[in-house]
């Protein structure tokens, strides 16, 4: 009997995904939200590997930036996953974020087969998709490298492209093709002659290796980086379900991405050094994928009613055609429209036509050059405890609403320049203010002065919900001095 070839997920997790602001902010970007369905884009790509056929699986593997690792270890828990979460202390692109995984992979001397996922992609057909995963996991076990290509439907400049050569001499696998090249994003008329030529697809960023196969490429292609990883990693920490890395050595790795690292160099006309390195072969992905780099892709993806409409939360249309409109809160209200996309947050409105959603981006950089935190936060921010949501602000005070999760506990802390009020609305909230330790229940309060040592906890089994008032002379979150914290911040 056959034994299955093992496979690890490695989930990317990496993108800003500006091109969706407001929904997706710098500090929560797009993979971390539910877009398209009830799972987030994350869990999505975890939970769509779940089942493949003939391959046994390893709990997912996801590669991030610290700063979002307690959203992704939630997101991870309430699909049941206990996963392996790799943190990232600065974004190096994907090759490093690549290369940290094989290394965390083969930490136990396994050798399994990498499937390499970003976190941010849609795939609409997950049985098509899982059949062309076996057969890449068959090619990447004897050591080849694999990726896939979408086969174009437009001559689209935002993605890159990937040439198929000629025929992979694999009997059992006959819709491999030899990489013959990749490229870049072209322009519209290069893109054209792609779509007219027949033999390129588009990249869609998803890769199949072994391990060893991976790190060995590296030692070839770019050995700097390899060498900067296995620094990072030997000087690295496991803490809980995350892996640290060695923060100074990874700061000096250099950033590449994999396309151009390894993979261009893997393409047949590439180099004469090609046969130094792994065959590289591209498989057909024939299921419903998308990058969802922007609304008019999202709008592209999502149930559209008879009028080519898309419509979430507390819409009304009236006489619209192909118009994009999502509530999160405020009712939408569209007549007479089409083409368009709308998009409401509780701190900020996106109207933009659907053919020039790529320039949201030039929206949310001139944001961070004012200085404007709409372009990087949330006015509800996620917390390892729970959330709160920035109700209302002005001159010296702050009124915020805080969740926090059974057993949640924030952390002993003192500000400098503000004291807080604090009203209990639902739950049980146990409070540590200065050498005091009580317990608050419904419609009880208490103040927090100025310069004392406080905590909240929630001791309960229902998520406490709070109201806090802020007062003082400035009400920044980084008026915090932490004595104590369970989440390690």
């Amino acid at each position: 009997m056959t034994t299955p070839v093992l496979i690890q997920p490695v989930v990317l997790s990496g993108g800003s995904g500006t091109r969706l602001w407001p929904l997706s902010r710098e500090k929560y970007p797009k993979q971390l939200l539910s877009l398209v369905g009830d799972d987030s884009l994350l869990q999505a790509t975890v939970r769509r590997v779940q089942g493949t056929p003939g391959v046994e699986l390893a709990p997912p593997m996801v590669v991030c930036n610290e700063e979002y690792r307690f959203v992704i270890a939630e997101q991870l828990r309430l699909l049941g996953e206990n996963g392996t979460v790799v943190l990232e202390p600065f974004g190096r692109n994907t090759a490093p974020a690549l290369t940290m995984a094989a290394l965390a992979a083969t930490k136990n001397a396994t050798d399994p087969v990498l499937l390499v996922m970003p976190a941010d992609h849609v795939i609409t057909n997950v049985p098509a998709f899982q059949q062309v995963v076996s057969q890449g996991a068959a090619l990447a076990a004897n050591g080849v490298v694999v990726t896939f290509g979408i086969t174009p439907d437009a001559p689209e400049t935002g993605y890159g492209y990937i040439q198929a050569g000629a025929a992979y001499a694999d009997a059992a696998c006959a819709d491999a093709r030899v990489i013959a090249r990749f490229v870049e994003k072209p322009d519209l008329a290069t893109a054209q002659s792609y779509l007219t030529d027949g033999s390129y697809s588009w990249n869609s960023g998803l890769f199949m290796m072994r391990a060893s196969v991976w790190l060995s490429a590296m030692s070839i292609c770019r050995a700097d980086i390899l060498a900067a990883c296995q620094t990072a990693w030997d000087q690295g920490q496991t803490d809980g379900e995350f892996i640290r890395v060695g923060k100074e050595a990874f700061a000096q790795c250099p950033s590449d991405s994999i396309d151009y690292a390894v993979m261009e160099r893997l393409a047949a006309n590439a180099s004469p050094n090609v046969t130094t390195l792994p065959p590289g072969v591209v498989l057909p992905l024939i299921a419903g994928w998308s990058d969802v780099g922007a609304w008019d892709a999202l709008w592209q993806v999502l149930p559209k009613d008879s009028s080519g409409n898309v419509s979430q939360g507390d819409v009304l249309l009236q006489d619209c055609e192909n118009t994009l409109a999502l509530s999160e809160g405020r009712l939408i209200a569209c007549v007479g429209v089409s083409d368009l996309v709308v998009v409401e947050t509780a701190d900020a409105i996106l109207v933009s036509h659907k053919n020039k959603t790529q320039d949201v981006k030039k929206i949310v950089d001139a944001l961070k050059r004012q200085g404007r935190s709409e372009g990087s936060v949330h006015r509800k921010v996620f917390r390892p405890w729970g959330w709160y949501d920035g109700v209302d602000a002005g001159e010296r005070f702050q009124v915020k609403r805080i969740v926090v999760k059974p057993g949640g506990t924030l952390s002993l802390q003192m500000h400098h320049h503000r004291a807080e009020h604090w009203i209990v609305v639902s739950g049980t909230a146990r409070v540590t203010c200065g050498e005091n330790i009580f317990l608050l229940s419904e419609n009880q309060s208490t103040f927090i002065p100025l310069g004392t040592t406080h905590r909240l906890e929630n001791p309960g089994r229902v998520a406490l919900e709070m109201i806090e008032v802020q007062s003082g002379s400035y009400l920044g979150e980084d008026d915090i001095v932490r004595f104590e914290d369970v989440y390690g911040r």
